[in-house]
């Protein structure tokens, strides 16, 4: 089978695209159109946040380009509020409303609080076997005592045990050198300060690379990826790989910069789709 490699950003909705990476005159609330056609993949935090009605999950599933793949977020509701309990009424809604999506949907994420410790695991254990199954489901810790030791191999074992993928967070360059601005700054505060792991769980790891407002730390970070994502396909997996900055300005070239790297060294790697002409002047109409 032709090994694959998915890239893309936090987001497929950012007005400062338009007109570098996504078309000149792209209507607002249509930017996955041409979104899909520059990367493969989106990190779906939109659902993290708030539920999307019926029709717009529908039309997100006609706007997607052919072999496109989207990691949703579970709610925040059943993560951070509740905390996985009592919470199975909640995920089988969640599920129910994203199933126009399921052949595009490559993993569907808990994102973990950081408060959510060792002491917390067998809820994580007990939820995990519970899930509604056809779906892949990855899970993100921020408590540190799960980066190493016991606590580390404990976590590692319950996804493992369930199929679950670990995301495997990479916020070094991030923290490499201080921010130059106020988003940079806001984005120190946010984003965790933990060990950057390498070991994928299962065939299908989901890596998130946090930048730099210092495009040469992003540039060497990433550069530092590309010889384990490379082995990964090698080894038989399929790959997600997601680029933040704090502004995520560049994000976009990045990660399209990123898989034509990884395809110098894989040769036979399924290749990304052409991105449509920025200059409306060359593309006719889309929308």
């Amino acid at each position: 089978m032709q090994p694959n490699l998915y890239v893309g950003c936090p987001m497929w909705a950012h007005r400062p695209w338009t007109g570098r990476y996504l078309p000149v005159g792209t209507p607002s609330g249509h930017e996955l159109v041409p979104y899909s056609r520059f990367v493969n993949a989106v990190e779906g935090n939109t659902t993290f946040y708030a539920a999307p009605t019926p029709a717009t999950v529908a039309k997100w599933a006609a706007e997607a380009h052919p072999g496109f793949r989207f990691v949703f977020k579970v709610p925040q509701r059943i993560t951070h509020e509740l905390r996985l309990r009592d919470v199975d009424g909640e995920i089988a809604a969640f599920v129910d409303l994203i199933e126009p999506l399921r052949a595009v949907v490559g993993a569907l994420t808990l994102q973990l609080p950081a408060s959510f410790a060792p002491v917390d695991l067998g809820v994580l254990d007990g939820l995990l076997r519970r899930l509604p199954g056809g779906w892949r489901w990855s899970v993100e810790v921020r408590h540190r005592a799960f980066f190493e030791g016991p606590a580390r191999a404990a976590v590692d074992r319950v996804l493992a045990r369930n199929g679950a993928e670990r995301v495997l967070l990479d916020s070094r360059p991030l923290f490499a050198r201080p921010p130059m601005s106020e988003i940079g700054r806001e984005t120190w505060g946010r984003k965790p300060r933990v060990p950057a792991l390498t070991e994928a769980l299962t065939d299908e790891p989901i890596v998130r690379f946090i930048g730099s407002e210092h495009p040469d730390v992003t540039a060497a970070g990433l550069e530092q990826w590309q010889p384990i994502v490379r082995d990964w396909l090698h080894d038989g997996r399929s790959p997600t790989f997601f680029v933040h900055t704090p502004d995520n300005a560049d994000s976009p070239a990045s990660a399209r910069g990123f898989h034509d790297a990884v395809a110098a060294m894989v040769p036979d790697l399924a290749a990304l789709p052409d991105p449509l002409p920025v200059d409306p002047a060359e593309q006719g109409s889309l929308f």
